[in-house]
């Protein structure tokens, strides 16, 4: 289905600023976006497995969405499960038919991958919550109905609550959104959002008050994972692109991919996408099964971005100066590969939680390190 769309139909809304809506009620239309959610609520029922496999085989034809990552799948997961019944109602069915997306704010410019450092805050008052500060590279708020939104609370007195999580319509009043201009050929555009005494209401916290954390973090590992199978569709598409080149053009009286100096490295790229591919898998099937994924998950992020990088980079290097050339489309998946290997976890992050969690070796940050 996303074939029919593919990377000319990808590339020129990126290109033209323009949003990919057809693809999006393409994929709507059969319950692909729903898979993960609930049947009550219109979805398929299945789980991150589910979604994992639409989402790389749209990446893999070469539309990589963004929002698949941060809709269904970090927003439909804490909703499904820690949503009041009015939120579940309010917005499961648009999330799993396609009609509405949701945006997830939890970075700060001074707080980055220290979420406990947030520093936007919502205050309880009498009528409800009022939330002030700033949150920073957040995607897609412009094609979004809601924000999930991560704050730390205070009572009236000002005392801490602990951090919770919000539903935040784009529209309400006291939010400001503002464009970051970024050098990278997507549709999904990113912004900073500032919260000037936005009013919310009592309903609009998302599970308990001050239990944030473990609202979001159950979020964290479905988009790790997704962020994962937008790697490998776009590992995919990329050695798709390689290997068809390599039989086509022609040098010295050979097909280019007949020499073991391009055809190896590709080979490698290829052996290194499927391990990653192995633990995507992985991590899906015990995030299913309700084991903990956090390992799993952070390794296919870390995997997946690393081999995706490799295949577009010798895909590249197999065209030539075609490589760079738009005919190819190749150069603009380089630049969202390479996003991803930031966002939404950087490799660092993810090489401390192994060191930490995997090997029990001392913490490298937050504190003291004896």
């Amino acid at each position: 289905m996303a074939a029919d769309f593919g990377p000319e139909y990808f590339l020129s809304a990126a290109r033209n600023g323009q949003k990919t809506d057809e693809l999006w009620a393409a994929l709507a239309e059969p319950g692909f976006l729903g898979v993960s959610i609930p049947e009550e609520y219109g979805g398929g029922g299945g789980g991150i497995t589910e979604l994992t496999a639409v989402v790389e085989e749209t990446a893999a034809a070469g539309c990589p969405l963004v929002m698949l990552m941060v809709s269904p799948a970090i927003c439909g997961t804490v909703l499904a499960r820690f949503g009041s019944t009015a939120q579940r109602e309010t917005w499961l069915p648009g999330l799993a038919d396609g009609s509405i997306k949701m945006a997830f704010a939890v970075t700060e410019p001074d707080a980055g991958s220290n979420t406990h450092a947030i520093t936007t805050t919502a205050t309880c008052g009498p009528d409800g919550w009022t939330l002030r500060g700033t949150k920073y590279y957040i995607s897609g708020v412009d094609e979004a109905a809601g924000i999930l939104v991560v704050a730390a609370t205070r009572d009236e007195s000002g005392q801490p609550l602990g951090t919770s999580l919000f539903i935040v319509p784009v529209d309400a009043p006291g939010l400001q959104k503002t464009l970051i201009p970024m050098e990278i050929a997507a549709p999904e555009k990113q912004f900073t959002l500032h919260f000037d005494d936005v009013a919310l209401p009592p309903e609009a916290v998302v599970g308990d008050v001050g239990g944030g954390f473990r609202s979001v973090f159950q979020g964290l590992n479905p988009e790790r994972i997704t962020g994962a199978a937008v790697e490998t569709g776009i590992g995919r598409y990329a050695l798709e692109q390689a290997a068809r080149y390599g039989l086509e053009r022609s040098v010295w009286g050979a097909p280019i991919g007949t020499h073991q100096g391009l055809s190896h490295p590709l080979a490698a790229a290829k052996i290194e996408l499927e391990l990653a591919r192995l633990m995507m898998w992985k991590a899906a099937g015990l995030h299913d099964a309700g084991v903990d994924a956090s390992e799993a998950a952070n390794m296919a992020k870390y995997s997946a971005a690393e081999a995706a990088l490799r295949c577009v980079d010798q895909a590249i290097q197999m065209h030539g100066g075609n490589g760079l050339a738009s005919e190819y489309a190749l150069a603009p998946y380089w630049g969202l590969a390479r996003l991803l290997r930031i966002a939404p976890v950087s490799r660092e992050m993810v090489l401390n939680h192994v060191a930490q969690h995997s090997l029990g070796l001392p913490k490298s940050y937050g504190g003291s390190r004896s």
